[in-house]
């Protein structure tokens, strides 16, 4: 493995790259062709280009990406995209470069990487190589944030025709849907010793600094060596509906030292009931779950000015 520095000079010297961009989304598909040129205009050899139109594709195009020995896999699209490109990238000698075409872009904001495109190709090639911590739960890495409740159930319940008309728009239909009937879960979290336990709709683990496109708090980011845990609501749907728009008005001003988080290295979380959980809005199984970190796992590209631990 080289060091990150000679990582990033070979990627501003040699600009030896691949290009994978998840073309099923209409946002990709329209900007796949821009986003080729304007790598090639900023002096980038594409040793290959992939536009990815079937989503049971992603994993295996980009392992074929990879396999090409670039120094950059640049990955277009949201945070399905760029999770995928992280697990795979995980603990190699290559760096990931964002593009980011998604609705929420949370590890792009985690990162620091701007949403607009063209000066996102820019940090490509005036940025700097850093390395991130990735989540894990069980074998499975993760970039942003574990899901256990109702977000869970949102996501295996939110019909395809729905999603297919209205888009993400599908996700707090169903939710409206699910809440009349959802049951509160007893969670119990224990971690560094301590034990804490509420009873809520939904609980989120977050290894990333943003969730739905907001700052989960002022000082939460994916270079800490922690992760967040956190419950939205207590037991009542009014509750959570009152803590949803709360966290997304105010999750700037909050801090990890406030209350509910707890900031922890890795926990092992349990329900009175099996209740289903998401990673990083994909399906992955029940509870009873051990959740932790894998550190400085991920080398992504960066800006040139961004902290690095």
């Amino acid at each position: 493995m080289r060091t990150k520095q000679e990582l990033g000079a070979a990627i501003r010297g040699g600009r030896r790259a691949a290009l994978v961009v998840n073309a099923h989304s209409r946002r990709g598909r329209r900007l796949y062709e821009t986003v080729h040129s304007r790598l090639r205009a900023a002096g980038f050899t594409l040793l290959g280009a992939y536009p990815v139109d079937r989503p049971g594709e992603l994993d295996r195009v980009l392992a074929e990406a990879a396999d090409l020995g670039p120094d950059l896999l640049v990955a277009g699209g949201g945070d399905g995209t760029i999770g995928a490109a992280a697990r795979l990238l995980a603990h190699r000698d290559m760096a990931l470069g964002l593009l980011p075409l998604g609705t929420t872009n949370n590890f792009a904001r985690t990162v620091g990487v701007p949403l607009d495109l063209d000066a996102a190709v820019g940090l490509l090639t005036d940025g700097k190589v850093i390395d991130v911590d990735l989540g894990l739960i069980g074998d499975t890495r993760f970039t942003n944030h574990v899901g256990i409740g109702l977000s869970a159930d949102i996501m295996l319940t939110a019909p395809p025709r729905l999603k297919r008309v209205v888009g993400r728009l599908a996700y707090p239909l169903t939710a409206l849907g699910l809440l009349a009937r959802h049951r509160p879960l007893r969670v119990t979290v224990r971690a560094e010793g301590r034990e804490h336990g509420f009873d809520t709709h939904q609980v989120y683990v977050a290894n990333g600094g943003f969730h739905a496109g907001r700052p989960i708090t002022a000082d939460a980011n994916a270079d800490d060596r922690l992760l967040v845990a956190y419950p939205v609501g207590g037991p009542t749907r009014r509750g959570l509906l009152r803590e949803t728009a709360r966290n997304a008005a105010a999750g700037h001003r909050r801090t990890l030292g406030d209350k509910p988080f707890l900031a922890v290295r890795q926990l092992w979380l349990e329900t009175d009931r099996p209740a289903r959980i998401e990673v990083d809005g994909e399906p992955y199984g029940q509870t009873p779950v051990r959740i932790g970190l894998d550190p400085n796992a991920l080398r992504v590209m960066a800006a040139a000015d961004s902290p690095d631990r």
